[in-house]
C-alpha cells in the first residue's frame, strides 16, 4: 500500500484551515479526480487525540462532503480513501474558530493490479477459496469454522506459509473449537498458499475490473451516513461486545484484558472509563486452565464476553472463562457475580418481561438462567444430534479438569467431532426463549417455566445471533450460507434473503439486530467491511461501507435517536488497520431529530 501517495494533490480552498482551532468546526469541501469530475462515494475521514475517535462522511454525486461539527483538540489527521483511486492522507490539518472551512481533494485513479486488488476487502479473496472447493459441504464447513473469529482473506490470514506453520494455525484453530475434517484439512496449506499468491490472485480479482459494478457504488442514501469511531482498549485488546447504556453511554467488554469499559461520545474525543472485572483466584484462561487459545499478550482469566442492560441501568455480563454471570452498578461501581454450578463458557445473555438472565453456555451445550431475585442459577442440558456427541459433551468438564492439573501435551490439528454450539439467544413477546446451535444448524425454543425444549432444523446453514422484531418474527443470520432469514413461531414457515454482497456467495453474517421502532434489520457484513440495511416493507437491502480495513463486526445495538453501534472485535487485533480494536457509531440517516445531526446534513 502506498499510504501518503498523492498529497501534493491536497488542494485547500482558502486560509480557513491554515490556524490551529478552537471549538466546534464543520468541514465541507469536494473530492474529484484528476481530470476534475466528481468522485462519488469516497470515504472522507477526520480524526484526532489519543486514543483516536475517528470521524468518516461519504460524498454525493457531485463529489461534495460535509462533517458534521468537528470539536475537539487540534490538529486533526485526514485520509480520503476510494477503491480504485490512490488513498490520500496528511496529518495537522487545523481547522479555524469559525463555523465552516472548506477542503477539497483531488485524488489519483491507481493503476497498480496488485495495489487495486489489496484495496478490496477480505472476502473477495476469500471467494477465491471457496471457488476451488467443489464439494458443498465442505466449502460450508470451511467458511463456518475458519471465520469464525477473524476476516478471511485480510492481508495478514494470506500470507504464505510453509506445511510446519499451517499445522500450527489448524491446531490453534481446534483449540478454539474450529473442527476441520481430515480431507480438508490436509487440503488447506496447498490450497491456500495457491489460492492467495498474487501472482494467481491478482489476475483473478482484477479481471473484471472495467465491468460495472466492480466495486459496488453506496446508494444515495448510504451516502448520506456519518461514521464515528473510538479506539478502545489497548492493542492487545479484544472489544467483543457493545451495548448502549439508557443515559447514552456505550459500554464495551474487554475480553482479553478482563475490562469493562464505558464511553461518553458526548465528550469531544469521547471520555472512556475502565472497570476491572473481578477475577477472584481463576488462573490465566479461567476454566480451561491455560488451554485456551490467547495471544502472548493476553490477560484474561474470566474472559468478559457479552453484555446488556438491566432495566435499573445495571449492565450485566457473561465472563465467559469465568463460567460466572456478572452485574456491574454504574452508580455504586459494585459488583455482583454469580457461579455457574454447572456448564462452561456462557456466551450471550438477554432479559426477558420478569427481570431473568437466559443466556447460552457454548461449549457444554448448555441455555442457562439467573433469577435476579433470588440469585437462583438453572442450567438446562440442550439435545445433541447424537449419542457420541453427548458423551463428548458430558466428558468435557473431566478433560478440562485433567488440562488444569495434568500436562496433557498439544492438542491433535483438528482432530474430533463437531460439537453443538448454543450461540444466540432472544426472548419472544409470548415469554419463550429461543436459542441458535451453530454447528448443527437448528434453533430452539425453552418454555421459561416447563423448561420443555423445541428443537427446530433450519433450511440453511450457521444460523448466529437471532432476534425478534415488534410483530414476534424471529430474525437469524446465515453466518455460513450468507443470508439472512425470517421464521414465523406460529406457522414455522422460514423466508429467506441472500445479501446483496459482492460477490455472491462470500458473506459472512455474524449477527443481526432488528430496530423494534421500525423493525429495519440491520446486518454485520462481517467479511466485507461493511454494515448491511434491510427494510421488510420493500425488501430491500442497503450496504455501508466501513472505513477501516478489516472490520469483524459482532453485535449490533441502537441509542434513542436509532444510531446503531457496533465493535470492531477482529482476533487477533493486530491485524485490524492501525492496530487497535474501535467501537462505531453510525447515523444512517441525519435528520432535524438533533442540532448535531442536522448539521451533518
Amino acid at each position: 500500500m502506498r499510504p501518503h501517495v498523492a498529497l501534493a494533490l491536497v488542494a485547500f480552498a482558502g486560509a480557513s484551515l491554515a490556524a490551529e482551532g478552537a471549538g466546534a468546526t464543520q468541514i465541507t469541501g469536494r473530492v474529484r479526480d484528476a481530470s476534475g469530475r466528481p468522485v462519488a462515494g469516497t470515504m472522507v475521514s477526520f480524526s484526532h487525540g489519543s486514543p483516536r475517535h475517528v470521524v468518516t462522511v461519504l460524498t454525493d454525486e457531485a463529489g461534495r462532503y460535509r462533517t458534521p461539527p468537528l470539536d475537539g483538540p487540534s490538529p486533526w489527521s485526514l485520509r480520503v480513501r476510494k477503491p480504485l483511486f490512490r488513498d490520500v492522507q496528511r496529518e495537522g490539518v487545523m481547522p479555524a474558530a469559525q463555523e465552516q472551512s472548506a477542503l477539497d481533494v483531488t485524488l489519483e485513479r491507481e493503476t497498480d493490479p496488485a495495489e487495486i486488488a489489496a484495496q478490496l476487502p477480505a472476502n473477495r479473496w476469500f471467494s477465491l477459496v471457496l471457488e476451488r472447493i467443489h464439494d458443498e459441504a465442505e466449502r460450508e464447513e470451511l467458511v463456518r469454522q475458519c471465520a469464525y473469529c477473524h476476516q478471511q482473506g485480510s492481508r495478514y490470514t494470506r500470507l504464505p506459509r510453509t506445511e510446519e506453520n499451517w499445522q500450527k494455525v489448524l491446531a490453534l484453530m481446534a483449540r478454539m473449537g474450529g473442527m476441520i475434517g481430515p480431507e480438508l484439512r490436509a487440503a488447506l496449506p496447498s490450497l491456500f498458499n495457491e489460492t492467495y499468491d498474487p501472482k494467481t490472485a491478482v489476475p483473478a480479482l482484477v479481471a473484471r475490473l472495467d465491468e460495472p459494478g466492480f466495486v459496488p457504488e453506496p446508494a444515495p442514501e448510504a451516502r448520506r451516513a456519518v461514521i464515528e469511531e473510538w479506539e478502545m482498549g489497548i492493542a492487545a485488546s479484544m472489544q467483543h461486545d457493545v451495548a448502549v447504556h439508557p443515559d447514552g453511554s456505550l459500554w464495551s467488554v474487554d475480553q482479553l484484558q478482563d475490562r469493562l469499559t464505558r464511553l461518553d461520545p458526548s465528550v469531544a474525543g469521547g471520555a472512556r472509563e475502565v472497570y476491572e472485572v473481578p477475577r477472584g483466584d481463576l488462573p490465566l484462561g479461567g476454566f480451561t486452565g491455560g488451554r485456551a487459545v490467547l495471544p502472548p499478550n493476553a490477560n484474561a482469566h474470566v474472559g468478559p464476553h457479552s453484555l446488556q442492560m438491566a432495566p435499573d441501568g445495571t449492565i450485566w455480563l457473561t465472563l465467559s472463562f469465568g463460567n460466572q454471570i456478572a452485574g456491574f452498578d454504574p452508580k455504586t461501581k459494585q459488583w455482583e457475580i454469580h457461579p455457574l454450578d454447572e456448564g462452561l463458557y456462557p456466551h450471550t445473555l438477554r432479559f426477558d418481561s420478569r427481570g431473568r438472565i437466559w443466556f447460552s453456555v457454548a461449549v457444554s451445550n448448555h441455555l442457562g438462567m439467573l433469577d435476579r431475585k433470588t440469585g437462583e442459577v438453572k442450567t438446562i442440558r440442550l439435545p445433541a444430534a447424537s449419542w457420541s456427541q453427548e458423551l463428548a459433551l458430558r466428558a468435557l468438564p473431566a478433560f478440562f479438569w485433567l488440562a488444569r492439573h495434568v500436562e496433557l501435551g498439544e492438542l491433535p490439528a483438528g482432530e474430533g467431532m463437531s460439537l453443538p454450539v448454543p450461540y444466540g439467544v432472544d426472548v419472544a413477546p409470548d415469554g419463550g426463549v429461543w436459542f441458535s446451535q451453530l454447528n448443527q444448524h437448528r434453533i430452539g425454543r425453552i418454555d421459561p417455566e416447563t423448561l420443555e425444549i423445541d428443537m427446530i432444523d433450519t433450511p440453511f446453514t450457521g444460523p448466529r445471533r437471532l432476534r425478534f422484531d415488534s410483530k414476534g418474527q424471529l430474525w437469524i443470520p446465515g453466518f455460513s450460507s450468507d443470508l439472512i432469514a425470517r421464521f414465523d413461531p406460529k406457522t414455522r414457515a422460514f423466508e429467506s434473503w441472500r445479501l446483496p454482497t459482492v460477490p455472491a456467495g462470500s458473506e459472512t453474517p455474524y449477527a443481526l439486530n432488528v430496530d423494534r421502532r421500525t423493525d429495519i434489520v440491520w446486518i454485520c457484513g462481517t467479511g466485507s467491511d461493511s454494515l448491511l440495511r434491510f427494510d421488510p416493507a420493500t425488501q430491500t437491502f442497503l450496504t455501508l461501507p466501513l472505513p477501516t480495513r478489516v472490520t469483524f463486526t459482532r453485535e449490533i445495538d441502537f441509542d434513542d435517536e436509532g444510531r446503531v453501534w457496533t465493535s470492531n472485535s477482529n482476533l487477533p487485533t493486530w491485524q485490524v488497520e492501525g492496530a487497535y480494536p474501535r467501537v462505531i457509531r453510525v447515523d444512517w440517516k441525519p435528520d432535524a431529530a438533533s442540532p448535531a445531526r442536522a448539521a451533518a446534513q
